[in-house]
């Protein structure tokens, strides 16, 4: 499994073109999975960045959903026509679509912002508007990460 962990400023050249951060390469390299799907999020103003098989795998899901339900038409409307898979050069760069851009609202200073399986791009100043916010909220939330039940590996 892909881990995208912290966050990393970038830059938006006047060609639409980033710079996926280093850490995150990494990550994709370890798992051999170049591929990225990228979409404007439905729910933040930002773009949601996957790789491929991890993509694949979540939007299994969406198979779940009666074909040609609203729910599923919206689902459909609101991730995978907005999506477009990339592969970064050889520097870690992708152009990124220009409603993409729009869509986000995105200026030429960026945040990275690691989210486990995936990552998210956002303008600067609204990301760290953001990551403040979600501190405070999983804090008067309570949230916490569920312990896992872990095997013994001893035989």
């Amino acid at each position: 499994m892909t881990r995208f962990l912290g966050t990393h400023k970038g830059k938006l050249d006047k060609k639409g073109r980033i710079s996926v951060p280093a850490d995150f390469r990494g990550a994709l390299a370890r798992t051999g999975d170049q591929d990225l799907v990228f979409f404007p999020s439905y729910k933040l103003p930002c773009i949601e960045c996957w790789p491929a098989s991890e993509f694949d795998a979540a939007a299994d899901g969406h198979d779940g959903l009666a074909l040609f339900s609203p729910d599923s038409d919206d689902l459909g409307g609101a991730i995978f026509a907005h999506a477009a898979e990339l592969r970064p050069d050889a520097e870690g760069r992708v152009s990124l679509p220009e409603r993409h851009i729009a869509m986000a609202g995105l200026t030429d200073a960026l945040l990275f912002v690691g989210q486990r399986r995936r990552f998210q791009i956002w303008d600067a100043e609204r990301g760290e508007a953001y990551l403040s916010g979600s501190v405070v909220s999983a804090r008067d939330k309570g949230l916490t990460l569920a312990p896992v039940a872990r095997r013994d590996p001893r035989p």
